[in-house]
């Protein structure tokens, strides 16, 4: 190789080594944790109504407590107890509506027909001689639910359903909202087919349709 050949082959490479010294080189990436997971920014911690603040300001009318003795209750409410939706209290649903005809309405406060159909309940609820209305959400968001009720102004007393128990012992289909009428011997029958209601003539008609025309609270 020619002197001047072999004198710029190194000036080559001393350039590139040079240039290879003076690359600004990226940061290290961060080591993994032990446990695997990607590191995240802490979310901040949102203050949120308690459920006995959400209780107060639905202000829910009391559930109902046993009209009498537990040994009268029949029909496939009995042994059933869920939880009072408005208060900390529990309920035995086949003691408690035992020899009083009501009406059981299931639903959840992500449901948009359901909430359609609350104010028309509550309406009925209110006129003189209304069979009882029992409301029972059973999406288990009881928080979400106390929150709807109160922007609705729906007050009449309901309970929730978190395991299921009582869409069990009815055989409910996995829909809702479902309505049932409950005759003063226990007996429950389904609202079939299911309907919304949207008005407190609806209602009406459909208690007289399952408890007969005088059927009263």
């Amino acid at each position: 190789m020619k002197p001047a050949l072999r004198w710029a082959l190194v000036a080559v490479l001393l350039a590139g080594a040079l240039v290879m010294a003076l690359w600004p080189r990226a940061s290290p990436a961060p080591a993994p944790s032990s446990t695997g997971a990607t590191p995240v920014a802490a979310v901040p911690n949102i203050d949120q109504p308690s459920l006995d603040q959400l209780r107060s300001r639905a202000a829910l009318q009391p559930c109902p407590s046993a009209s009498g003795t537990v040994s009268e209750a029949r029909g496939p409410l009995s042994g059933l107890a869920l939880p009072c939706l408005g208060q900390p209290a529990t309920v035995n649903l086949a003691a408690a509506l035992a020899g009083r005809p009501a009406l059981l309405n299931l639903w959840g406060p992500l449901c948009q027909p359901c909430t359609q159909e609350l104010p028309a309940l509550a309406a009925y609820a209110a006129e003189p001689g209304a069979v009882m209305v029992l409301g029972v959400e059973v999406q288990q968001l009881p928080a979400a639910a106390l929150d709807e009720l109160a922007a609705l102004n729906v007050h009449y007393p309901s309970v929730s359903d978190p395991a299921g128990r009582l869409r069990a012992a009815l055989a409910a289909p996995p829909v809702i909202p479902l309505t049932y009428l409950v005759s003063a011997d226990g007996t429950v029958r389904q609202v079939n087919p299911p309907e919304v209601m949207r008005s407190p003539e609806q209602v009406r008609a459909v208690v007289a349709r399952y408890l007969g025309p005088g059927a009263r609270g």
